[in-house]
């Protein structure tokens, strides 16, 4: 057994039937030139034969002291024909029965008396590709590391069809510190910053004045939520939102998220619901180096965004978000990664309100959703010789957080990933609509 690491606890103190706390992934695959009817059926057995199984994979929550979320506990044997399944969609294989099928796997709870994950190959697309949804429970790896973990099965040569699994795959470097040693000696680092962190902390107060937790206004979004999802995926090209990002000097990141404000403000003005004040967006950043290879565990910080909802120009709104976006990482850039964490904590804690429903029609909102883009790889990538068309990242919304958009490059796209509550957010979809009514009306102004 081992200590499970505080804040990985967390994701599984705060998981409920409403609030599923895993992330996953959609990801499509064009099956190599000549490949036979049952070539997914050849990958499914490949994948059941890759019996090896890495310690990450074998973790489950064990009791200890009476209290079920205190340890890691490791199975013996893994069933992998229960955790790699092969399903097939019904006749005519349309990609929004595609999307449906794995609305219905994210809605499901990880079955905490095995290892936290599960791997569904599906196969049936009228087009002749496959897909692959996985997910992992956040406990056990956080969304970044959940994508760079997917990344490493892939390969950017087309005739390799070696088949490499995520349960194991080689050992990368280890940067962080692991083990209670490590832990330890993280706490005692933290601590020791105290000063710093409280001037950080003072610092960042006043530079995002308008993102403020509890400065967000309420919306139609920040409300109690059931267990049952709704998912939407979109493909945008990178050199799109590259040609905005070249015109207007701002980042990819800045587009991307002034992008997604337009199709908010859009969204809520169709349903006479948007706010008077902006919506404030929660912009996870990963604490991970590049190179750092470890993927266990949570190691992600936050930037609190606001997104100019309020502000009908695109380009104005445009300039508002990238401001907030370059003062919230300044003070980011002055701390150590256990400072980092320790902000976003201290920013984030009126969150934990939210994890009690009966409180969110009283609180105002620490934030009202939460926008991630997730580095990607940018050359195209195969996965035993089929072609990895587009890789849609599916997370978590919380309960006073009914809607969540995620995204992540692949090759030449941008893959857009939403997740939101189905009792909550009608007409998901047509988020995907006002996304490029909104790029389209940024290029407009911009190129």
């Amino acid at each position: 057994m081992e200590f499970i690491a505080p804040v990985d606890a967390v994701f599984l103190l705060a998981e409920s039937r409403e609030q599923p706390m895993h992330v996953g992934a959609l990801q499509l695959f064009e099956p190599p030139e000549g490949a036979g009817d049952d070539f997914a059926a050849q990958v499914h057995d490949k994948l059941l034969g890759s019996t090896d199984v890495d310690q990450r994979f074998r973790k489950h929550p064990a009791t200890i002291f009476g209290a079920p979320q205190m340890a890691w506990t490791y199975a013996e044997e893994v069933e992998l024909d229960y955790h790699v399944r092969r399903l097939a969609l019904p006749g005519p294989g349309r990609m929004h029965q595609l999307v449906d099928l794995a609305s219905g796997l994210h809605s499901t709870l990880l079955d905490r008396h095995r290892p936290l994950w599960e791997f569904h190959l599906i196969e049936g697309l009228a087009d002749g590709r496959f897909a692959l949804y996985s997910k992992m429970h956040h406990a056990l790896i956080d969304g970044v590391s959940a994508q760079r973990l997917l990344r490493r099965t892939l390969t950017s040569d087309p005739a390799s069809s070696a088949t490499r699994v995520p349960w194991h795959l080689p050992h990368g470097r280890r940067r962080a510190a692991t083990g209670a040693g490590g832990a330890a000696r993280n706490l005692v680092s933290a601590a020791a910053s105290g000063a710093s962190l409280l001037r950080a902390a003072r610092t960042a107060l006043l530079r995002q004045q308008l993102s403020l937790p509890f400065a967000a206004p309420r919306t139609m979004f920040n409300v109690p939520i059931g267990g049952a999802r709704r998912s939407a995926v979109r493909s945008w090209s990178l050199d799109r939102l590259q040609q905005v990002k070249k015109a207007t000097g701002s980042t990819l990141n800045d587009v991307v998220l002034t992008m997604s404000a337009g199709a908010l403000r859009r969204y809520l003005i169709e349903r006479d619901a948007l706010p008077d004040k902006p919506l404030i967006a929660m912009v996870p950043m990963s604490l991970r180096a590049e190179d750092d290879d470890d993927t266990n565990g949570v190691k992600v910080g936050a930037v609190l965004c606001n997104l100019g909802t309020d502000i009908a120009d695109p380009l104005d709104r445009l300039q508002v978000v990238s401001a907030s976006m370059r003062d919230g990482k300044d003070v980011y850039r002055t701390l150590s990664s256990n400072q980092t964490m320790a902000l976003s904590a201290l920013m984030l804690s009126p969150l934990a309100l939210n994890l009690v429903p009966a409180l969110i029609p009283w609180t105002n909102p620490t934030f009202n959703i939460v926008i991630s883009n997730v580095p990607g790889p940018r050359e195209p990538m195969y996965w035993n010789g089929a072609r990895l068309d587009a890789s849609y990242p599916l997370s978590i919304p919380f309960d006073g957080q009914a809607v969540n958009i995620t995204l992540t490059s692949n090759a030449d796209n941008l893959d857009f990933g939403l997740v939101g509550c189905r009792r909550s957010v009608p007409q998901l979809p047509r988020l995907l609509d006002h996304l490029e009514s909104s790029l389209a009306e940024l290029e407009r102004a911009a190129v």
